[in-house]
């Protein structure tokens, strides 16, 4: 087992503090920033299993609130992909600017809405952005920028996620980057079913480790 610390962390820009959990194995060789969706954050227990295994596997990891407290409970905000992929950017300035992970590839996994935003961050600065993951994402939100996305994109859909499986073939046929669709069978959108959320971690580390080494 690899071992590794957890430090929290704070971004600050004018009047707003975005809370976020630091993951580090003993020696990075990336860093993967979270983008949660529908008014999840850095608690997110199934975003912390995933960011879990990649530690284990060497990346280091931020889970990030990207909303205030009084943000998230604005359903326009948890929906404002434009907001979510702004404070995106803020999250990428600070892992390239601070000590413990400057000069690391980087790499985003967003979730449901976060995808959205973390395909559209890519798309406006793609500068150091390796690869991008998506579980039961809405890269459908982040449409206009898809054609424009650089980092290799894997999307991962549960099997049972109907309405979101079609999202994501559309989405796909959007991106012209590398790119890989992955179906995992017998989930749902949330990946609750037993070992589906263990097939998104290995799938998600994968990838990550592929492009970010």
């Amino acid at each position: 087992m690899t071992a590794r610390h957890e430090h929290g962390i704070r971004i600050k820009e004018g009047r707003i503090t975005l809370d976020g959990i630091l993951g580090l194995p003993a020696d990075p060789c990336g860093v993967v920033v979270f983008a949660h969706g529908s008014g999840s954050g850095r608690l997110s227990p199934r975003n912390n299993f995933v960011a879990n295994h990649l530690q284990q596997a060497g990346l280091a990891t931020l889970l990030l609130d990207l909303l205030t407290e009084e943000e998230a409970d604005d359903r326009r905000k948890v929906f404002d992909i434009d907001l979510l992929a702004d404070r995106l950017l803020l999250a990428k300035s600070w892992v390239e600017t601070e000590q413990r992970t400057r000069g690391l590839s980087s790499g985003y996994f967003g979730a449901s809405t976060g995808a959205g935003a973390a395909l559209q961050a890519a798309a406006r600065e793609p500068a150091n952005i390796k690869a991008i993951v998506s579980r039961g994402g809405r890269p459908d939100l982040a449409e206009p920028y898809l054609p424009s996305v650089t980092a290799p994109t894997l999307l991962i859909v549960g099997g049972h996620d109907e309405p979101v499986i079609e999202m994501n073939q559309t989405a796909y046929d959007f991106l012209t980057c590398e790119k890989k669709l992955i179906i995992i069978p017998g989930a749902t959108h949330l990946f609750e079913e037993p070992g589906t959320l263990e097939q998104v971690a290995e799938q998600a580390g994968k990838w990550l480790r592929q492009y970010l080494i």
